[in-house]
């Protein structure tokens, strides 16, 4: 069975291998609460999921901003977008609007909380699971693995969005700690059997390569 640990707010979910040279796989659901895909999968995965032996250890966060799911909103309770939060070099104050970044870099305690936590776990590998944009895009030197995540889920990669994302969780990870960072974005009409479906053959390929 996988072992739950509460990192103050944040439930972690931890499917240990027993391999001594196992890499660290963090995976994250729920960034914006209007993104609930990434909980179901998650979850599904957990119950449905074969938890005997892995290669690597995932840790898994189903649910990153909880107030903003249950009233199925992209902020958090302060109006602050998670994935606009964190201490980059690009990162500005910006409108207050859905994306609005917060008044302070890491102004919101569950980035605080996750900034900890990357540095307890140190993950080798990242995925967040986002929608509606139905592509693979990554931060760092991700190349290579969202082209093979492509492969699963027949979703383009781009590297690029074409918009701005000053403070964002990529940046912070892949751009500027050279930590592989891939953002797995659902078509948000797609049936959630059918994402399930393809996020199992990637979380079951992280797990053994």
């Amino acid at each position: 069975m996988p072992n739950t640990t509460p990192f103050n707010t944040i439930e972690v979910i931890k499917r240990a291998s027993n391999h001594t040279e196992a890499k660290n796989i963090l995976i994250i659901g729920v960034f914006h609460g209007e993104e609930p895909q990434g909980e179901y999968v998650i979850n599904r995965y957990l119950e449905n999921g074969i938890l005997s032996d892995t290669k690597n250890h995932l840790f898994f966060i189903p649910c990153l901003n909880h107030w903003g799911k249950e009233r199925g909103v992209r902020v958090n309770q302060n109006g602050v977008d998670l994935n606009r939060n964190y201490p980059t070099k690009n990162w500005i104050e910006t409108d207050k609007d859905e994306n609005y970044s917060g008044q302070n870099p890491a102004s919101e305690i569950v980035t605080q909380q996750m900034i900890d936590l990357l540095e307890e776990v140190k993950p080798d590998i990242i995925l967040t699971l986002h929608a509606p944009l139905k592509c693979v895009n990554y931060d760092g030197p991700a190349k290579d693995l969202a082209e093979k995540i492509s492969e699963f889920c027949d979703y383009p990669v781009i590297a690029d969005l074409g918009y701005p994302t000053p403070g964002s969780f990529g940046t912070y990870c892949g751009v500027e700690r050279n930590i592989p960072t891939i953002t797995l974005e659902y078509d948000d009409k797609e049936d959630y059997e059918s994402i399930y479906n393809k996020t199992e053959k990637i979380f079951d390929w992280l797990a053994s390569f």
